[in-house]
């Protein structure tokens, strides 16, 4: 009976131990979120913030669901060694509507810090491409995220976030 007791309370707490399975779409989404933000060579704890209040929002993740989440992204981002696996991943998982809205989320970590630089817009166009997403839907959905972001303060001393 011990042992079966044991063995019920270590299952749940393995369950809370798990890691996202690397064919889960928010590991893949996560993983390019992270990605994103570090592509123009300066993170902004406005980006950080941004990419985690997105993910949880998403998914109904937990505070620490979305640092586990976010922690596992990085290592996937840092083994990767292209954006396809990543895009790959979420061309099997999601429908149209759920590949733009990769796109948007993309967008939202873009604009967090008030700034979308060359290489953020290349990245999502590069993202945007590989999942299918249209010229015309891509560039609306960057219109309609800036938008939502004009007038926020983002914290940077030259008013631009960095």
């Amino acid at each position: 009976m011990f042992k079966a007791i044991r063995d019920y309370l270590h299952e749940i707490t393995a369950d809370q131990d798990r890691a996202f399975a690397p064919d889960d779409h928010r590991l893949a989404v996560a993983a390019l979120l992270v990605h994103l933000i570090s592509v123009d060579g300066t993170v902004e704890e406005s980006e950080r913030t941004g990419i985690r209040s997105v993910l949880s929002k998403q998914y109904g993740l937990t505070e620490e669901e979305t640092d586990r989440l976010v922690e596992q992204a990085k290592r996937a981002d840092d083994e990767a060694v292209d954006l396809y696996g990543f895009t790959s991943v979420l061309k099997r998982a999601l429908d149209d509507e759920g590949r733009r809205h990769v796109v948007e989320m993309m967008w939202e970590a873009v604009f967090a810090d008030g700034v979308a630089t060359e290489f953020e817009e290349n990245t999502v166009w590069r993202v945007a491409e590989l999942l299918g997403v249209s010229t015309r839907d891509r560039v609306t959905l960057r219109k309609q995220v800036a938008h939502r972001h004009e007038g926020e303060d983002h914290g940077g001393a030259d008013g631009e976030g960095h």
